[in-house]
């Protein structure tokens, strides 16, 4: 927990680099401890943030959920940023680390962010009620506002968790655990596969055996 508060102060600008950075950290479990969400329950999240009246809530689901960025990437594009690359849609993405990568947005995503920036030349791709440039925080809050509204109870919910949906949706979809590694920008295969053995885990969990067991009256 330390080291996420430190990460943030850097992202935030509040600290030059973290002080943790050379803390001997605990061996990370084979599993994701973070859950993402069901097929039908992105499914109503999607369509309740294209249905808000507010034009960022839809670009704000399709970039954490459809793109897979993380949620200092979503806050912190802009218009900028924008542009086209060998006939494809594209957004410059600064990630870990400063690096740069292009990310091509598919149609839906497209729309979702044409209708935030709302025709503007420059600024930030989102924008609280101010006007100003969305934080993490404001983002989270409509988050959770919108699976509220769709119906979603989860106990705990997060941007991380619709990031957690993007790996877990191409897996399920049977895209390579290579290209999905690729996809997300995850440095370590490891944490592609902590995010597979997860949603295999659950699949498999000895409950839905002993409830076919018992439903089947023997």
């Amino acid at each position: 927990m330390v080291v996420g508060f430190y990460r943030v102060c850097v992202i935030d600008g509040l600290l030059p680099h973290s002080p943790a950075d050379y803390v001997r950290r605990p061996v990370v479990p084979p599993e994701s401890p973070t859950l993402g969400l069901g097929h039908l329950q992105f499914e109503a999240l999607i369509t309740t943030a294209q249905q808000s009246a507010k034009p960022n809530d839809f670009a704000l689901i399709a970039m954490l959920g459809l793109l897979g960025l993380r949620i200092f990437e979503t806050c912190g594009a802009n218009i900028g940023d924008l542009g086209e690359e060998h006939g494809h849609r594209v957004l410059r993405v600064r990630g870990k680390g400063g690096k740069v990568v292009l990310v091509p947005l598919p149609p839906a995503v497209a729309r979702a962010v044409d209708r935030a920036v709302d025709g503007r030349l420059d600024g930030p791709i989102l924008r609280n009620t101010l006007g100003a440039r969305m934080d993490r925080h404001a983002a989270t809050r409509r988050l959770k506002h919108l699976a509220a509204t769709a119906g979603i109870r989860m106990p705990r919910m997060h941007p991380h968790m619709l990031r957690h949906t993007f790996v877990t949706t191409m897996l399920d979809a049977g895209v390579s655990l290579r290209d999905v590694q690729i996809a997300p920008r995850h440095a370590d295969p490891r944490t592609t596969m902590r995010c597979d053995r997860a949603r295999k885990n659950l699949d498999r969990h000895p409950n839905y055996i002993l409830a076919a067991y018992m439903a089947s009256g023997t």
